[in-house]
C-alpha cells in the first residue's frame, strides 16, 4: 500500500460544506483546533512507500477513531451517522457534502489492525495538546499522576492438587513422546484415575482415602520426574528443552495448599497469582495485576526532535 494523500477538493457544482454549518458548531471549533498535520505525520508511518492504492487520508481515519470513542458507537452506527451528519463530515476533513461513504467500513478494521502504540500515543499527546489550548485542561491537572491498579482474570481451569500433578504429568511424557525420550513407565492410565478419585473421595468426605489417592499421584509424578532427568542427563540440548518444565512440575509435586508463598496455579500460565478480592459471592480470583495511568505530564516533541511549546501549551510526551 502506498502512503495515504488527501487529494479531496471543492465540487463547483455542490455548495461547501463551511457554507451551510454553524462554524461555531463544538465538532467545527474541535476540527479547526486539532493539528491535523502531526496526526498525519504519525499515521503514515504505517503505510510503506511504494506501489499500491493509497490508503484513505489519515484525518478521515483520526477523525472517525476519535468521533467513535466520543459517543461510544459501533463501526456501523458511526457510518450510519457520518453519512447523515453534515458536522461529522466536516469534522473528518470533507469539502463538500457527502451521499455515499467514501470508504468501506471494513476498512476502520484494517486500519486498527496497523496502528501500533506511538500512533494510539499521537492520539492521546493531541487530545491533551488541544484540552490545554481550548482551557478546558489546566497545566496543574496535568501535574499530578493517578496510578489505578486493577486485576485482569486469567483463562484458567480452577486450581486443584490433583488436577495440576495430573496436568504436569501428562505434559511431560507427552513431551518426552515427542523428543523420542524413552520412559520406564509413562502411567497414563493410573494417574487419570487417581485424579477422578481425588475428586470424589473429596466430594464424598472422605479425606483419607483422597490423600491417599493425592500421594499416589504425586508419587507417580515424581517417578516421571526422576526418569526423565536420568535419561536426559547426557544431552545439553534436551536438557534446555526440558527445563522449564521439570521446574514447574517440581514445584506442583512438592507444594501444599496450605504454604506461605509463591505457588503454581496454572501450567500454561505459571506468572498467575490468587488475589483475594474480598467479595463473599468471589473472594478470590486468579488473576494477573495490571496498572493503568490516567493522567501525568507529558512532553510533545517538534519536528526537529527537540521539545516545543505549541500554541501556548507546555511541552508535553506521554509517559507509560
Amino acid at each position: 500500500m502506498a502512503k495515504p494523500r488527501d487529494d479531496r477538493q471543492k465540487d463547483l457544482l455542490r455548495p461547501a460544506l463551511e457554507d451551510i454549518i454553524d462554524l461555531g458548531h463544538p465538532l467545527a471549533r474541535l476540527g479547526r483546533a486539532i493539528d491535523w498535520t502531526f496526526l498525519d505525520s504519525r499515521f503514515a508511518s504505517v503505510c510503506a512507500p511504494g506501489a499500491g492504492q493509497p490508503g484513505l487520508p489519515t484525518r478521515l481515519v483520526a477523525g472517525l477513531f476519535i468521533l467513535k470513542h466520543m459517543h461510544d458507537l459501533s463501526d456501523e452506527v458511526l457510518c450510519a451517522r457520518w453519512l447523515e451528519n453534515p458536522y461529522y463530515q466536516f469534522f473528518c476533513g470533507e469539502l463538500s457534502f457527502c451521499h455515499q461513504l467514501p470508504f468501506d467500513r471494513s476498512s476502520m478494521t484494517h486500519w486498527r489492525q496497523r496502528l501500533g502504540e506511538e500512533q494510539l500515543v499521537a492520539l492521546l499527546q493531541e487530545s491533551l495538546s488541544v484540552a490545554h489550548k481550548t482551557g478546558a485542561l489546566a497545566t496543574k491537572d496535568l501535574e499530578r499522576v493517578v496510578v489505578d491498579t486493577t486485576v485482569q482474570p486469567k483463562a484458567i481451569a480452577h486450581p486443584t492438587d490433583a488436577r495440576l500433578c495430573h496436568r504436569a504429568l501428562e505434559k511431560l511424557v507427552d513431551l518426552a513422546q515427542r523428543n523420542d525420550v524413552p520412559l520406564r513407565q509413562s502411567y497414563r492410565r493410573v494417574a487419570k484415575r487417581a485424579a477422578i478419585m481425588v475428586g470424589r473421595y473429596t466430594h464424598a468426605d472422605q479425606f483419607n482415602r483422597a490423600r491417599r489417592e493425592l500421594k499416589f499421584l504425586r508419587t507417580r509424578l515424581g517417578r516421571v520426574i526422576r526418569d526423565i532427568r536420568r535419561k536426559i542427563a547426557d544431552d545439553e540440548t534436551l536438557r534446555e528443552r526440558f527445563a522449564d518444565l521439570l521446574a514447574l512440575a517440581a514445584r506442583v509435586r512438592f507444594q501444599d495448599h496450605r504454604q506461605r508463598g509463591p505457588k503454581v496455579y496454572s501450567l500454561h500460565a505459571p506468572e498467575v497469582e490468587c488475589i483475594g478480592k474480598g467479595k463473599a459471592r468471589a473472594p478470590y480470583a486468579a488473576s494477573m495485576s495490571t496498572r493503568a495511568i490516567a493522567a501525568t505530564i507529558t512532553k510533545r516533541s517538534s519536528g526537529s526532535g527537540s521539545p516545543a511549546k505549541r500554541a501556548g501549551s507546555p511541552a508535553r510526551s506521554v509517559a507509560r
